[in-house]
Order: structure tokens, then sequence, then C-alpha cells
């Protein structure tokens, strides 16, 4: 049986049926931008494998750092010892994220990160003496995770909820942030979504721990840009009301949006903070939870005086290396100007999309372009696609969509929006 023929028999890859797989392809190499399957095809990969290869695939400096550490130590538990890889990118961490996020929790991957984020929540609000805040706010077409607690804040409707109905957490939901990232934010409380927001938190706030939302950009609960002034008024909201404000950055951290992180676009600081995908570059597995001060010293305040919540491999020293060499090349900064040019030309390559027949709408924020079409697209169809054009891409609901490796060139961008272009025209 070859290699492929046992994957299709007996592996089970994301969001498919185990029993009649789409069509899967090996790869037996990457580096850069670029995938080598194991016939000789190479392909862009526009997905940065799920977000997160912000540098490319095996980057030499991230690699070094890899090997160096593992040749010293890979792993060691968090209970009670420490080492210098998790102390140091604890450091930058704190330096980097928003004021007032001074301690950091190691988790093994951004639906885990999710999870810690709303215990820590619940835990705040128990110590607070507000026992009656388990149950968490937080707008249509999100999405979180896979988790259980995750899923739980995930679109009631594009989300799981239908399949695990009566095993879910039942949450509260307000509408989609319905101003766009651009348009000219209304002062109409009513037009803005600010009033149905503060509605549904002020009848509420008695039962929620906190408000938890993507900022700026909803991912795969639809790929939306919405406006930061959203976020800035649900900071006020949750200031007066006591709830705590939960960003998940675990797709827009580290440079995505075109700055360091979402909150910083928006000039809003959270309570707490998810951090995931991109942290390590994308060779290993691995998040953070950021918290603010007041969030540990009232988990510590109070019963049993210890955040409950502490994994296997939480703080491995593999991880924390790469996260170290990955942050390293962001110090520099020239990032900023790779996703700013990403962008441009995006924008520019991609407007012819929005003459197409069956396209609703191409947006394009930092490095995320999305073309919006008007009916389901199959990644099953668009893979077969993705070969012939070597750029791999992998659409999902109604949108074709790329989120590259800063590191593309100029003609590597040309040859993405190509694809998508044809995407659009044939799915």
């Amino acid at each position: 049986m070859t290699d492929a023929a046992f994957d299709r028999d007996h592996l089970w890859h994301p969001y498919t049926n185990v029993m009649a797989p789409g069509p899967t392809y090996v790869v037996e190499s990457a580096e850069g931008a670029w995938l080598t399957l194991d016939d000789g095809t190479r392909m862009i990969d526009a997905m940065s494998s799920w977000w997160c290869t912000i540098h490319g695939h095996r980057h030499p400096a991230i690699s070094r750092a890899m090997h160096e550490q593992i040749d010293r130590l890979p792993h060691v538990m968090f209970g009670g010892l420490t080492h210098g890889p998790a102390i140091e990118l604890g450091r930058r961490l704190v330096a980097m994220t928003p004021e007032g996020l001074e301690h950091v929790f190691y988790c093994d991957s951004g639906s885990v990160a999710v999870e810690v984020a709303m215990k820590m929540a619940v835990q705040h609000q128990l110590a607070a003496g507000r026992p009656g805040r388990v149950r968490f706010a937080t707008p249509r077409g999100g999405y979180h995770g896979d988790t259980w607690k995750a899923m739980s804040v995930c679109d009631p409707v594009n989300g799981m909820h239908h399949l695990f109905e009566g095993a879910l957490n039942i949450q509260y939901f307000a509408p989609r942030p319905p101003v766009a990232m651009g348009d000219d934010w209304p002062e109409d409380d009513e037009a803005n979504g600010i009033a149905a927001l503060s509605r549904l938190l002020h009848e509420h706030g008695d039962q929620i721990a906190g408000l938890i939302l993507e900022p700026l950009v909803q991912g795969a609960g639809g790929m939306r840009f919405y406006h930061p002034e959203y976020l800035r008024r649900a900071r006020e909201l949750c200031d007066e009301l006591g709830i705590l404000l939960i960003f998940d950055e675990i797709a827009t951290g580290f440079g995505r949006v075109g700055e360091m992180f979402a909150a910083d676009l928006a000039g809003v600081a959270p309570d707490i903070m998810c951090l995931g995908k991109a942290l390590t570059g994308g060779h290993l597995s691995f998040a953070a939870v950021m918290a603010s001060g007041e969030v540990a010293r009232m988990i510590g305040s109070g019963t049993p005086g210890l955040f409950m919540h502490g994994p296997t491999f939480m703080g491995n020293p593999l991880a924390c290396a790469a996260a170290c060499a990955s942050l390293d090349l962001l110090a520099d900064g020239t990032w900023r100007d790779h996703v700013a040019a990403i962008a441009e030309q995006m924008g520019e390559e991609l407007a012819p999309a929005r003459d197409l027949p069956g396209v609703a709408e191409v947006r394009v924020l930092g490095a995320i372009a999305v073309i919006e079409m008007e009916h389901e697209v199959s990644a099953d169809a668009a893979h077969p696609i993705s070969r012939e054009t070597g750029v791999w891409l992998r659409p999902f609901g109604r949108n074709i969509y790329a989120m590259p490796p800063f590191v593309l060139t100029s003609g590597e961008v040309s040859q993405v929006c190509a694809a998508m272009i044809r995407l659009a025209g044939e799915l």
C-alpha cells in the first residue's frame, strides 16, 4: 500500500469524511513560501499553512534555534521548574503586547488558549464575588476554535451548534459588527451596532464573565473586516459593567493586519489576549494567553488562589526557542513594508474579480485577501486547480482567500492573485 493510499484509508484530516475523503497531496518538503509534493510539483503556500508560517517554511534562523535547543533541552515540565527560553519569550511578549498585559500563560494551541482565557474570566468573576457570571457574550460571525468551550462562542448558525445542541454551553450573541473597515462610522448607535451590544450586555451582565471577539477580522467565521471603533466602544461597555474584554488574536497577531496586533490598529487594550498560530513562525504548535495584572491578582486572591489549568507541554522549551527566533525576525520591522506591499498589490490585482459573475465582494487588509462569492465554494473542487496553478488555496464557505507568508516576492503575489481569480471564475 502506498503512503497516499494508507493516508486515504486510515488518516482523518480536518473537516473531512474519513470514509470518502477528498483530494489529498503528499508534501515532500517545504522552503520559504513553497511546498514541494512527492511528484516534484511545487506550489506557493498561500494559506501560510493555516495562517502561521509568516516567515515562510523552514526559516533558517528558526530552524537553527530549534536545533540548538533540541540538543540542550527539548522538554521539561513547567510545574515547579522553569528555563531560559520561557523566561525570554515571556519578557518579549509582555513588552510587545498592549499595555497592562503583564502575565503570560503558555499552552498548546489556539483552541486551548481560548479555553484558558474563558476559564480565567470565570475564575476572575468568582474571586470578585460574582458567582453568577459564568457565561460569555460574543458577536455573531466569529470563530474561536473546535474545543467545547471555544465552540460555544463560535457563530451559532455557521458554527457547529446545530450538531452539538444540548451539549454546548448556551452563550449570548450580539449581531455581527455592521460597519466595515474603511467605511465611515455612523454616530447613530443603532446603525453602528453598539446599541444592540449595549442592550445585550446590560440585560445579561450579571451572568456574563467576558466579551470575547476577534479584533477587526472575523476569520474562519467569514473573513469579515470591521471598524475599529466597535472595539473602542466595546471596551467602554465592558469597563462600565465589570465584564472582561477578551481578544482572540490567534489569527491576527504578529503582523497579519499590518500592525503587530489588531489591538494596536484599534488602540484598545483587552483584559485577556489569546495568541497562537504565528507565535513560532508556524514551526511548532504553541500558544499563549496574556492577562492583565488585575485579572491575575483577582484570581490569586480568590479560592483556591490558584489558576486551575496546567498542560503537560506548557512552556515547552523547543517551542519557546522557536517563538523567540520568530520574534527576532519581526524585531527589525521590515515585515511592515512587506505586508504593506502585499496589501497594495493584492488590492490592485484582485480588483478585476469584482466584475466576475457570482462575485459578491473583494476585500484586502494587510496580508489577507478575500474574494467572497455569492454561493458556496468547494475546497475539494479547488484543490486540483490549485495544483495546476501552483498556488495552494483552500476556500471555505463562500470565500476564496489567501493569507500568505510575508516573504512573497512581487511575482509570487501576482501568481497568488491569478490563482484566486481563476478559482472565482471556475468554482
